[in-house]
């Protein structure tokens, strides 16, 4: 039997799940913005599979079915030879992680992905392209294991001391002719102007 996530989904049921994505923004689970990312996939959905992960993390709400818990891969491989690749929104996190650039860009942001283990060990090859990082405060890299023949590591990631860690991605691999960079999510306007330090005799920004 063909799993149920690889079967085909109807009209209905992406109705019913840009419903369940209203009412989470409604609640407040969903900013604006991803609400917008999240119903343009959702109407674009061939599979189960496919809407189920936009359900991940969000709680089931009255009369519609839960959301599937989350079964992470043994191991995920992304590869691109001559193009960008993007993964982002609530994916589900696998145990191993091997991406190849030979030509392009590979952008893996952990900012929403859907974490079911504490480690994740990622293999990196750059021939010649760009391997970007977006990670939230609770995941923490580690690139001491990657080896550097002509290009550069950049770790960027801020975190703060005692900030828990909830992910530890490990970083091994090579990188011939490229960058490999490791960055938190970008600051919104508000953030950066409520984490600005205050002049003498300015008023503290009001969170309102």
């Amino acid at each position: 039997m063909p799993d149920r996530r690889d079967l085909r989904a109807s009209h209905d049921d992406r109705d019913q799940v840009v419903e369940q994505l209203r009412v989470a923004a409604g609640d407040g689970r969903l900013t604006a913005e991803e609400l917008d990312e999240r119903l343009e996939t959702a109407l674009k959905a061939r599979t189960y599979g496919e809407l189920e992960m936009l359900l991940l993390d969000l709680p089931a709400i009255a009369g519609a079915a839960p959301a599937p818990a989350p079964v992470a891969k043994e191991l995920v491989q992304l590869q691109t030879r001559n193009g960008n690749l993007h993964r982002a929104g609530p994916w589900a996190v696998p145990r191993r992680l091997e991406v190849e650039v030979r030509s392009g860009n590979v952008v893996v942001d952990f900012t929403q992905a859907i974490v079911t283990q504490r480690a994740l060990d990622l293999t990196v090859s750059v021939s010649r392209g760009n391997l970007k990082l977006i990670v939230p405060p609770e995941v923490a890299v580690d690139v001491d294991s990657v080896a550097i023949h002509s290009g550069n590591v950049r770790q960027r990631q801020r975190r703060d001391p005692g900030t828990p860690v909830k992910l530890l991605v490990t970083v091994s691999g090579n990188v011939r002719s490229g960058n490999v960079i490791v960055r938190g999510p970008r600051r919104t306007f508000w953030a950066w102007l409520l984490r600005r330090p205050a002049h003498p005799g300015s008023a503290t920004p009001s969170a309102y």
